[in-house]
């Protein structure tokens, strides 16, 4: 098929305007710059028709970005192929200091035509809703954190010291209103920031809450359930991984998916000698960094908790067979490490790396499940839940069944301990 003709087109997006390039098919096909359009859906609309109509097939690809992914979703809707691009991945020469809209575009196009590009999974929109819902509540954490340590900053200067080791609990609130200062423009001064405190934790409480009720109905809530079930992984945790991870079987392996989240050392080898240094920490932060702090809990020895009865109650015996293989095996491994003497943010760390394997078996398993209900906040230990032989202690499990009764209600599902 001599005549037939494909393009490769880069975009490099911008707020007001898209600057596009096309390469033509072949070693020595044409690349050369189309121009700049508007950033609207209708003017790209109708470039893409008349880009289309001058090829059999054609290409498209741009960066990740503020962007978002609109334009991929209207590329894929008028028929195309659409890559969105690893920012990080992409190849560049350590000499080019030049960097315009025109060039990234031709740059783009011809690294498309070569295969040279990275693309990064797109989630479909009510994934990705779900995922702005838990970023907002990530930045509404980290402003909580910052009034917080404002409010301790100003007291720590004017010398006041809380006479207890825990902070911001009831008692420390009712410490802070009890100091009196001289100069009432100091006493404005804390009552506001109290006062910001208590706004953002208001706040951090609604998402959370807004999360929860959500989840249910969610595509991917059969994970989050699944993952549920895992020592250390409680619901901001579970949902924090399926948004940012997405659908687990595009990992081929565990260990693909250690590498996606930065968890796996970095290397410099070369003939006979081996260098392995500290982990990556490529790809995505959040995950790892809610790993890591999760992977604390298996420095105490395997046991099953009553507050995880909740979450063990509506799994299959498979998905409880693999939490407690995943519980044993993780704690034994944070003892033989710590007995070696290591560090304990680096026992973490290799804690927080098999956490994320059994992470990925569990969200392989129970990514297609779409038949078993989620439990209600009223439910009790019923025929349905766990029974007495489906865990390695029989003997404990008239003692949980018991202490579960004595609840009556799920308990938080915000704790993350067994």
């Amino acid at each position: 098929m001599a005549d037939y003709r494909e393009a490769f087109v880069g975009i490099d997006v911008a707020k007001l305007k898209y600057a596009i390039a096309i390469a033509e098919s072949g070693r020595d096909g044409e690349v050369r710059y189309f121009g700049e359009v508007e950033a609207s859906d209708a003017s790209m609309r109708r470039i893409i028709q008349r880009i289309a109509a001058k090829f059999d097939r054609v290409h498209f690809c741009y960066e990740a970005g503020p962007t978002g992914y609109g334009l991929h979703r209207l590329i894929k809707s008028l028929g195309h192929d659409c890559m969105v691009v690893a920012p990080s991945l992409i190849p560049r020469k350590p000499g080019d200091r030049v960097k315009t809209n025109r060039r990234d575009a031709l740059a783009l196009a011809r690294l498309l035509r070569a295969g040279e590009l990275t693309a990064v999974w797109v989630p479909d929109e009510g994934h990705e809703a779900m995922r702005d819902l838990v970023r907002a509540r990530s930045a509404a954490v980290e402003t909580l954190r910052v009034h917080r340590q404002q409010v301790s900053a100003f007291m720590l200067k004017h010398g006041r010291v809380y006479p207890r080791k825990k902070g911001w609990t009831m008692r420390y609130l009712h410490w802070l209103q009890e100091q009196w200062f001289d100069h009432p423009a100091h006493q404005i001064a804390l009552q506001e920031m109290v006062e910001a405190v208590r706004i953002s934790k208001e706040r951090v409480e609604r998402l959370e809450k807004v999360m929860e009720e959500f989840v249910p109905n969610w595509s991917l809530g059969p994970v989050v359930r699944a993952l549920q079930t895992l020592r250390g992984v409680d619901l901001i945790v579970a949902v924090t991984f399926a948004t940012e991870v997405g659908d687990v079987t595009r990992f081929e392996s565990p260990r693909q998916l250690m590498g996606y989240l930065g968890l796996v050392p970095g290397e410099r080898s070369t003939g006979e000698t081996a260098r392995r240094g500290a982990i990556t920490k490529a790809g995505n932060g959040r995950v790892r960094h809610m790993l890591v702090e999760s992977a604390w809990t298996y420095r105490h020895p395997p046991k099953l908790g009553v507050r995880k009865l909740y979450h063990l109650q509506g799994a299959p015996p498979a998905v409880r067979e693999i939490a407690w293989k995943a519980q044993s095996r993780l704690t034994a491994r944070y003892r033989l490490l710590a007995a070696r003497g290591k560090r304990t943010t680096v026992v973490c760390t290799a804690i927080a790396r098999e956490l994320a394997g059994f992470m990925w078996v569990q969200g392989r398993r129970r990514r297609s499940d779409r038949r078993s209900p989620p439990p209600t906040c009223t439910s009790r230990m019923g025929g349905g839940g766990p029974t007495a032989g489906e865990y390695p202690s029989d003997a404990l499990w008239p003692v949980l069944t018991d202490a579960r009764s004595k609840i009556g209600t799920a308990p938080d599902a915000q704790s993350g301990m067994w």
